[in-house]
């Protein structure tokens, strides 16, 4: 494998030009049963998921190591070292664009936050004071209210992949997040210089990720790379003068080549024109 050899232009472009790019990816993401659409409206945002997630801007994919211990002694003179679990890091950042309409990111986070948190604004009937209160105290929720198990997603394709039937098939790569949720709203500073864009960054947490194994990988082959023809096939086809302006005095049906590309009868100036070999291939 490591023998140095000699790579032809072709396999080199092949396999070589074609890197991946950090732009192209899309996020999903779903929140939890317990976040209903009516405690959302309740708290003041008019949840829209697809808009969420195409205001994402920024994200990460993921990464995780091995949990090693050391071994020493089983070997004069050596240590080995034994993997025993997988470790994740322990978040992943999104930054959203902030909409100026309805400050979608910041709203959604925010509330799902303060749902985790049980926080409310008034006085319950059962004498908690709301949050607003010198008094107030904490009391979250049940994890299971709050955890999503799944619908996070980050997806990364290439450009190539979108808008082409042949596109379908383009190499993703999809991790998916098994039980997620926001653990904190980076601070957002504003100021009186020069304006730019107002983005939110949130932190989630979640217990692991996976790669999706039924991803699309597109074939390791170049769309543009044909088979070679053989010369005596390369002969035959120069050998083949077709002018359709003249007539070539064949009787036959049609014409076949190795594409399949069958010429139809035509006439122009009383020349009529018939399709040669009657389906013979001329390879």
């Amino acid at each position: 494998m490591g023998t140095p050899r000699s790579r032809s232009l072709s396999e080199i472009k092949d396999k070589l030009l074609h890197p991946a790019t950090t732009s192209h990816f899309v996020v999903s993401i779903a929140k939890p049963s317990g976040l209903t659409n009516d405690y959302l409206s309740q708290n003041g945002v008019n949840f829209d998921q697809d808009k969420l997630e195409l205001l994402c801007s920024d994200a990460i994919l993921p990464g995780s190591s091995l949990a090693t211990h050391d071994i020493s002694g089983d070997y004069h003179g050596s240590t080995h070292r034994h993997a025993y679990r997988r470790l994740y890091d322990d978040r992943i950042d999104l930054t959203f664009y902030v909409d100026a309409t309805t400050y979608l990111p910041i709203r959604f986070f925010e509330v799902w936050i303060k749902y985790i948190a049980g926080e409310q604004i008034a006085s319950s009937e059962q004498g908690r004071p709301g949050v607003a209160d010198v008094n107030y105290f904490y009391r979250m929720n049940y994890p299971k209210l709050y955890i999503q198990n799944s619908g996070l997603e980050v997806t990364k394709f290439e450009r190539s992949s979108m808008g082409s039937a042949e596109g379908k098939a383009a190499s993703q790569l999809k991790y998916k997040f098994v039980n997620y949720f926001p653990i904190a709203i980076q601070s957002m500073p504003v100021s009186y210089d020069s304006s730019s864009l107002l983005k939110c960054t949130v932190s989630l947490s979640y217990v692991r990720y996976y790669i999706d194994p039924t991803s699309p990988q597109a074939n390791s082959v170049s769309p543009t790379q044909t088979a070679a023809l053989t010369p005596e096939q390369t002969a035959r086809i120069n050998s083949i003068a077709f002018n359709p302006n003249t007539n070539l005095g064949l009787d036959y049906e049609k014409l076949t080549t190795t594409g399949g590309v069958s010429f139809p009868a035509a006439s122009n100036s009383g020349n009529t024109i018939k399709t040669a070999f009657s389906g013979k291939s001329i390879l």
